[in-house]
């Protein structure tokens, strides 16, 4: 069953995500490696948002490390 977001600041129940890639360690912040992965669900009425911890894939590690 999908739950339905409220937004724990304000009460509503609109909201947008996106994904947010990030580096993580030193060898990938060298490299420009962005090996860590998060969804934001953000508010659309008071903008609270939450970050939650997501999986990568190597293979969209290794595509990382060559397009950058």
């Amino acid at each position: 069953m999908k739950q339905k977001y409220v937004c724990p600041k304000c009460g509503s129940t609109n909201y947008e995500t996106d994904e947010i890639r990030t580096a993580g360690g030193n060898f990938s912040k060298l490299f420009n490696i962005q090996n860590k992965k998060f969804f934001a669900v953000s508010c659309t009425k008071c903008y609270y948002t939450e970050l939650y911890k997501g999986t990568t894939g190597k293979l969209g590690n290794i595509l990382d490390f060559f397009t950058n």
